[in-house]
């Protein structure tokens, strides 16, 4: 399986709470030896160079980290090795770490050299038996991946997965992703939106139960503007009640519940609670205006459920209220190729890319 769609810093609350982590975890070493990271698949290098990016940003040295990055394709790894990106591999509204990380060349821009020497890029499968027989690794990325195989597959590879991270590492997953990690001794961080794993304790590695299969959703509606980071919107800010301030304009007060719900359905999916967070994504379209992201969770948790029809639909109607919606362009284009459509996907590709480069001229 080849998923060539990507971006940097794609989900981006993964990769703040990976340089707090790693401060603790490279703490925890004290110089015994470097963090040993995992990207995969690599795809064309945009996660891994994402990871070295901001490890730096948290302040973590180049000596204290490694990243290897596989994939599958001989194609993507040349392209990654050669570290020269269009403007399609830069969206959301900050991009700030380009002018910091990259330098301007004919076609495109240049990874830095500093972020290049960190990350060491080899062909392979997740699937092949000898992967499971590497040294596991502090940090695993496997993202975006796994909801394209059917259920026994998914089993086997996150057997894998597990394998592959350390006792007491770390795994991050899509995040549509999850419900399947309790099932096999993994629990949630609990950072929200991060999609983060540990292994559980002995006594807490309990399996989960088969997530329940909930009636498709009465006819949906749209969602408030999501951000153009593409994952669940960043919840309103909490303040104590303290602090609170006596009132509110009635529209803040909607926006403000809209993000609370919004968040939740995040965290629901997160934890993987694929059940829990369908009904709440139904209960949020009986009682509000219909948004975007509301039907991008419902894409994902189908997916998950291996109802990929459906999971279509609800990407379609994502985009019919929020057309440039990047994340639902995303999963169904990489739907679409995997089901032989590369026209489609193309189109779907071509039309993020149009928007990413309309986003990053203004």
């Amino acid at each position: 399986m080849i998923v060539p769609e990507t971006w940097f810093f794609r989900y981006p609350e993964s990769f703040l709470s990976l340089g707090m982590l790693a401060r603790e975890r490279i703490a925890s070493l004290a110089g015994a030896r470097p963090l040993r990271i995992l990207s995969l698949p690599c795809s064309t290098g945009e996660e891994p160079y994402s990871i070295a990016m901001a490890l730096f940003d948290a302040g973590v040295d180049a000596r204290q980290f490694k990243v290897d990055a596989i994939d599958i394709s001989p194609v993507s790894i040349a392209k990654a090795e050669h570290g020269v990106y269009g403007k399609n591999s830069f969206r959301g509204s900050d991009i700030s770490y380009r002018e910091r990380y990259f330098h301007p060349v004919a076609d495109g821009f240049e990874i830095a050299d500093s972020v290049r020497a960190c990350v060491s890029f080899q062909p392979g499968n997740l699937l092949d038996p000898k992967l499971a027989s590497h040294v596991a690794y502090d940090i695993v990325f496997c993202r975006n991946l796994v909801i394209y195989f059917d259920r026994q597959t998914q089993q086997h590879v996150f057997k894998v997965l597990k394998q592959l991270t350390r006792e007491d590492g770390l795994l991050f997953i899509g995040p549509a992703e999850g419900n399947l990690l309790a099932a096999i001794g993994m629990r949630s961080t609990g950072i929200a939106q991060s999609f983060a794993f540990r292994h559980a304790p002995v006594d807490a590695a309990v399996p989960a139960p088969a997530p329940k299969q909930v009636a498709a959703p009465v006819a949906p509606r749209p969602v408030v503007e999501a951000p153009a980071r593409a994952v669940a919107p960043r919840p309103a800010p909490r303040t104590s009640a303290a602090f609170a301030p006596i009132a509110k304009p009635v529209a803040a007060q909607a926006n403000s519940e809209v993000s609370a719900v919004l968040d939740k359905i995040a965290g629901l999916a997160n934890e993987g609670k694929t059940a829990e967070a369908r009904a709440a994504c139904e209960r949020y379209l009986q009682q509000h205006e219909p948004v975007a992201q509301v039907f991008y969770w419902l894409g994902l948790l189908s997916e998950v459920e291996g109802r990929v029809p459906q999971a279509q639909g609800f990407y379609r109607k994502a985009l019919y209220l929020q057309p440039q919606h990047s994340e639902s362009l995303a999963q169904l284009a990489a739907l679409l190729a995997a089901q032989g459509d590369t026209a489609g996907a193309r189109r779907l590709q071509d039309r993020a890319a149009r928007g990413a480069n309309k986003q990053g001229n203004h």
